[in-house]
């Protein structure tokens, strides 16, 4: 084979040409240098030497090394379109891999130099080729950045067009909306002008006479007086008329025989054996004028009304027929009215109390002998600070574990038997939303424990729940929880709470602070001993015995049971089969049960319950009394509900008026109806309550109707009726209103968690916000000096000082500092040419439309209105 030079070797087997040299001459290879020729014997020498030196290669060593690297670089690319340029990172990445030669010299034969060469430069070109198509592959990617770049400005572009557009339309159907309501509203005016104008009531003229209002000055002639007759008038005979003579005895025999009744055989015996009776009418003349008290409530319908004076009701609506007014047997009359009537027909009116029912209801439930009952411990805290977990370990239970998003979002009441006696404890929510919830608890306890978490401090509804306790004037033990954690800082809740004016027992004050945990139970028998000597000192006592009395915690809707009240029992027995009233809602208590559904048939004071049987659900907080009979619950209840819908009807009334002023005001105001139904009163008027709170004076939450239970086809017809979203919490639809939601496209929202219902509807409202506009000045412009154009009129050569001035965009003309006139650009010009905008540091002329009082050194200001998006 050829000789082959030293570099050449050196560069075949990348070794240094010196070290190569060195270890040649090491190995008995005299070479002059690099130029110097190198036989197949000699590189043949030089192996084993280097063989015999460094030893035989091992089976374990590694015979490929493999090297990865990764370089990250940033290209600049620049938009035509902008004078925004933008970067794109670009990474390359290499992968290497070493052979060792020894392993190559193994696999080819000595002497094979050539094939050597061979793979070197094939590994060379291998090399070369990747290097280029990672070349071509970063420049592929740079122009992919380029092209996605440029499609995103186009596709921003388009949408601001489109957007504009949108608004153009939205704008013009504003304006048709509000012609219509400005139509709406002035008929709405009209009608309610001609209906104010009306009269009510007409009182028959009576010739300018004062109407006596004593028995005694009314004449004979008040009562059964026709006009133009007398009662003495009535009483006297017609001298055409026979005079009535009572039939002689065996008159009856007569009548048999007159002719006709022979056929009425079946009849002859009985009126033989009658008792010879008077039968002959006759008329006398009253002795005296007979006067009645008639009590009159506030409101009063015609016949009772009638049956209260003892005669007919034709007699009562022909008085109201002389007063003006027509009326039907079933209209209900003012307590005015009603005592106009009366004395009209010669009674005297007397006008009950307001509250007279009431009165007497209340007086059923007399005071008996009082004994010592268990106390009401509420239980009141911040959200997630462990206040149904604190319970759950004196219980021994889990209730935690099922509430929605692991919060507590009714009123949960629990009687609870423990070494130092019996407690009953309500659990109330924390969240915000709930605040009628805990000032229902703190107003139905006897103690008030204020849950603090050691890591966390005094919180917001911590502060709500010491307002509310100090409210009811209730006393307040402080539980600092969670002090099992690393975090906890029971000190720190002191000095927290002080600030509210609740001090420490150990810093002076009155209030007791016991750290308890949760979790392990520490503390928790110290919490219960408080609890006890609080009881104790308070003397708690109530009548075991006799009609009960208490108050409703929660009430709700069971699809198999019908309506549900949880009730705690204040003082008396509440029996099952008792007639109670509750608010509103009347009922015999068909079944008992106790918090864990156990049918029980009595219930003493201090011990919460669960009935069947109320008319419809009670609002929570209503006071509940046993009465004696339904009809007497029935009375009460109808009183209350009139007074209700009376009140109710009174609201809407003035609502209406207001929101008809305040809308011709302040014009058009946007309206969220929404339908809401829950599985508990107390949800209900939690949700509501919340959700009224985020109205605004743009847009109004208006709640069209609630209540307890699932949703129906009455909810969904109401809904489609007011274009209302339906909202059920923790209910669902039924199949028939399911139907109809469908078919209408009705908006139906389920949640079991507050937090959503609040977060999704302030996200509706947002999006139902006017857009709003700001002004972002764009470009200023130095008047250097006027030229006059018989066509144009004065046109200003300006300066762009700052920014870029836009054709058709409007403009202020500024004269020291002052605007003096606001307008839009008519012509802009850079030497004879019109353009469409000029940079800052560039000559043009201005033309200002509609507008020739431009002088040198004025400042034209171009802006432009841009929207922002508007947030609750």
């Amino acid at each position: 084979m050829s000789e082959t030079k030293v570099a050449q070797f050196a560069e075949t087997v990348g070794t240094p040409v010196d070290r190569l040299i060195e270890q040649m001459h090491s190995a008995g290879i005299m070479v002059k240098g690099p130029d110097s020729p190198i036989s197949d014997e000699q590189k043949e020498q030089l192996l084993g030497y280097l063989r015999n030196k460094h030893g035989t290669v091992t089976k374990a060593s590694p015979n490929k090394i493999t090297l990865k690297r990764k370089i990250t670089s940033e290209l600049t690319l620049s938009s035509s379109s902008s004078k925004s340029s933008s970067k794109v990172k670009v990474e390359v990445r290499k992968k290497r891999t070493y052979v060792k030669r020894s392993a190559i010299d193994d696999t080819i034969p000595s002497g094979d130099a050539e094939l050597l060469e061979a793979r070197r430069v094939a590994q060379e070109a291998k090399k070369a080729e990747e290097e280029a198509k990672t070349q071509q592959e970063i420049e592929l990617q740079a122009q992919k950045s380029q092209e996605q770049l440029l499609a995103d400005e186009e596709k921003k572009r388009e949408e601001e067009l489109a957007a504009q557009e949108q608004l153009k339309i939205e704008q013009q159907q504003q304006a048709v909306q509000a012609v219509q309501a400005k139509k709406t509203e002035t008929k709405k005016i009209e009608q309610l002008a001609r209906k104010q104008t009306k009269p009510i009531l007409k009182e028959a003229p009576r010739g300018g006479a004062a109407r006596p209002t004593t028995a005694a000055a009314r004449p004979a002639t008040t009562i059964a007086a026709k006009p133009g007759k007398t009662k003495a008038d009535l009483t006297k005979r017609h001298p055409d008329k026979p005079k009535f003579t009572a039939p002689k005895k065996g008159g009856a025999k007569s009548f048999q025989n007159r002719p006709g009744n022979a056929s009425k055989g079946r009849f002859k015996k009985k009126r033989m054996n009658k008792p010879e009776i008077e039968t002959r009418h006759v008329f006398e003349k009253p002795t005296e004028v007979k006067v009645i008290d008639v009590e009159i409530p506030e409101t009063i319908k015609v016949g009772d009304l009638a049956q209260k004076m003892s005669v007919k009701a034709g007699e009562v609506i022909k008085i109201m027929m002389n007063l003006g007014s027509m009326v039907t047997i079933n209209q209900m009359l003012d307590q005015e009215t009603a005592s106009i009537v009366i004395e009209e027909m010669g009674h005297v009116p007397v006008l009950m109390k307001e509250e007279q029912i009431e009165e007497n209801l209340m007086e059923e439930h007399a005071e008996g002998v009082k004994e010592s009952r268990a106390p009401v411990v509420t239980i009141m805290g911040h959200v997630d600070h462990g206040k149904t977990s604190l319970l759950d370990y004196i219980r021994d239970s889990k209730v935690a574990d099922g509430e929605a998003g692991g919060i507590t979002q009714h009123i949960g009441a629990y009687h609870v038997e423990t070494n130092k006696g019996m407690i009953t404890f309500l659990d109330t929510p924390g969240h915000a939303a709930f605040t009628s919830m805990r000032s229902r608890g703190a107003n139905a306890t006897d103690i008030v424990i204020v849950v603090v978490a050691a890591d966390d401090g005094v919180m917001p509804q911590t502060k709500e729940a010491v307002q509310h306790a100090k409210a009811a004037n209730v006393p307040i033990i402080v539980a600092v929880n969670k002090i099992d954690k690393e975090a906890a800082d029971p000190e720190r809740a002191k000095n927290e709470l002080s600030a509210l004016d609740v001090i420490p027992e150990d810093w002076g004050g009155d209030v007791m602070f016991m750290p308890v945990s949760a979790k392990t139970g520490q503390g928790i028998d110290d919490l219960l001993d408080a609890i006890s000597v609080t009881a104790e000192v308070m003397e708690l006592e109530a009548v075991p015995n006799g009609p009960a009395k208490g108050v409703v915690i929660e009430s709700r809707l069971d699809k198999g049971r019908g309506t549900v009240a949880t009730i705690l029992v204040q003082s008396g027995q509440l029996n099952k089969g008792n007639i109670i009233i509750a608010g509103q809602d009347y009922g015999r208590i068909r079944a008992m049960m106790d918090e864990n559904g156990k049918q029980i048939k009595s219930a003493g004071p201090s011990i919460p319950v669960e009935v069947l049987g109320l008319s419809g659900t009670p609002s929570a907080g209503s006071e509940v009394l046993v009465v004696k009979n339904e009809r007497k619950a029935r009375e009460v209840a109808l009183f209350r509900q009139g007074k209700y819908r009376d009140v109710k009807l009174a609201r809407q009334q003035a609502a209406k008026l207001e929101n008809m002023f305040s809308k011709m005001e302040s014009g058009h105001v946007q309206t969220v109806n929404i339908v809401l139904k829950a599985d508990v009163q107390g949800s209900v008027e939690a949700i509501s309550e919340s959700l009224r709170k985020l109205s605004t004076d743009e847009i109004k939450v208006n709640i069209v109707a609630d209540g307890v239970g699932g949703i129906n086809v009455s909810d969904a017809q109401l809904a489609v009726a007011s274009n209302a979203i339906i909202i059920g919490f923790n209910v669902r639809a039924e199949m028939s209103a399911k139907k109809i939601i469908e078919t209408e496209s009705v908006d139906l929202h389920y949640y079991s968690v507050i937090y959503d219902i609040l977060d999704e509807v302030k996200s509706a409202m947002t999006g139902m916000l006017a857009p709003e506009f700001r002004e972002e000045i764009i470009g200023l412009a130095e008047v250097r000096d006027v030229f006059r154009s018989p066509k144009l009129g004065a046109i200003a050569g300006c300066m762009v000082v700052d920014g870029t001035l836009k054709r058709n965009s409007p403009i202020r003309v500024l004269r020291d500092n002052v605007v003096i006139y606001e307008g839009e650009l008519e012509s802009l010009r850079r030497f004879k040419d019109d353009v469409q905008e000029v940079k800052s540091g560039t000559e043009c002329g201005i033309g200002v439309k509609n507008y020739n009082d431009v002088k040198a050194g004025d400042h034209i200001e171009v802006y432009e209105r841009v929207q922002v998006k508007r947030t609750l």
